[in-house]
């Protein structure tokens, strides 16, 4: 591994000799620690374990896993490599369950290898890589495209909250509901952002936080129990948030706490916006009570870093996602444009939209 400094833009994932590096997400904001992975079982272990994470990060990470497999098999023979190619993707599905970008990739990169099926080893795994440098590119420019749809519902002078992070480090770059934010300062508005703690995790303090600070965007860290008394005095005009997948009728799945968070918005007339690219969608999901929710370590809830402070024995629950229904969801904001009041029939017209011309 080797170490960078703090600075804005940070990447989160990146391809460095032969190697996947990713940015260790559990050591920030005191450390900026990248590691270096070479097989689909190390980085399924990085996902799983929270090196990387976050939906649009989760699909590239794993597009990679794959692509390092490929090319660590490429001179065996073809029997071999087939069988082990179907461990690759297996592993990688087994990481987390809830964010559907991961299955999206997965799915991508089968059908890559799937259409060269009378290829040599070695051609499908020069595809199979170039496949995943092209998902982490189109990432980066998606995430642009939703920036510049989402920025015009910012007013100038707003102070936004966040929930999670779904920034820079949550993506391949620029980030999903803090690449909002940011193309709305680029295009010359004075936003202020809230940044909710997000336990236990810890992700809205440890790393929305510092990746605006890098930025030099005004930034405030509240606990999350904190949110509706600025929401009541008035402190808050608008919450934009991430997702990990949507549902067909626009039912949302994000960091735990964010139906929390939704419900209090709705109280106090304060728009919720979600921004999300098209391959958060997932159109097979009928609705949000059908979308898995990981349960994580109790570790996570009754201690943090070493330090304990819940006592030993105690029951713990940990879902590490909670579903906000459409109802309280004003917009989703894509790259193919903003989804008022999403539904089942206007979810249906935008995943049948085509695609913008891109600009970046």
């Amino acid at each position: 591994m080797d170490r960078a400094s703090p600075r804005s833009g940070v990447e989160t994932l990146r391809w460095r000799d032969g190697r996947l590096e990713m940015i260790d997400q559990r050591v920030l904001p005191a450390e900026v620690v990248y590691r270096d992975y070479a097989t689909a079982a190390g980085v399924a272990e990085g996902i799983r374990s929270m090196v990387v994470r976050g939906a649009p990060a989760i699909g590239c990470a794993a597009a990679y896993g794959v692509a390092l497999d490929a090319l660590r098999l490429a001179g065996a023979p073809r029997a071999q490599f087939d069988g082990a190619m179907q461990e690759a993707f297996a592993v990688l599905a087994r990481s987390r369950p809830t964010a559907v970008n991961l299955f999206w990739a997965l799915k991508r990169m089968r059908t890559v290898s799937g259409a060269m099926s009378p290829a040599s080893s070695a051609s499908i795994a020069e595809r199979l890589l170039a496949e995943a440098h092209e998902i982490l590119a189109e990432d980066i420019r998606i995430n642009r495209a939703m920036g510049r749809n989402g920025a015009a519902l910012l007013a100038d002078g707003m102070t936004v909250l966040t929930h999670c992070n779904a920034g820079a480090l949550a993506t391949a770059g620029y980030g999903t509901a803090l690449g909002v934010i940011r193309s709305a300062i680029e295009s010359g508005k004075r936003i202020s952002v809230i940044a909710d703690e997000t336990r236990p995790f810890l992700q809205g303090a440890r790393l929305t936080a510092w990746e605006l600070a890098q930025d030099a965007i005004p930034v405030t860290l509240i606990t999350d129990n904190m949110a509706g008394h600025l929401m009541k005095c008035g402190e808050i005009q608008a919450v934009v948030v991430g997702t990990d997948r949507v549902a067909a009728n626009g039912d949302v799945a994000n960091k735990i706490g964010t139906y929390m968070v939704a419900v209090l918005a709705h109280r106090h007339a304060i728009p919720f916006y979600v921004a999300c690219p098209i391959s958060t969608i997932d159109p097979d999901m009928p609705n949000g009570d059908a979308i898995p929710i990981e349960e994580r370590d109790a570790n996570e809830v009754t201690g943090y870093r070493g330090v304990r402070w819940a006592p030993e024995g105690i029951k713990v629950r940990n879902p590490a996602f909670d579903v906000t229904p459409a109802e309280l969801v004003t917009a989703l904001i894509t790259e193919r444009g903003v989804v008022a009041s999403p539904d089942q029939s206007n979810i249906a017209a935008l995943l049948k939209s085509a695609p913008p011309v891109d600009s970046a």
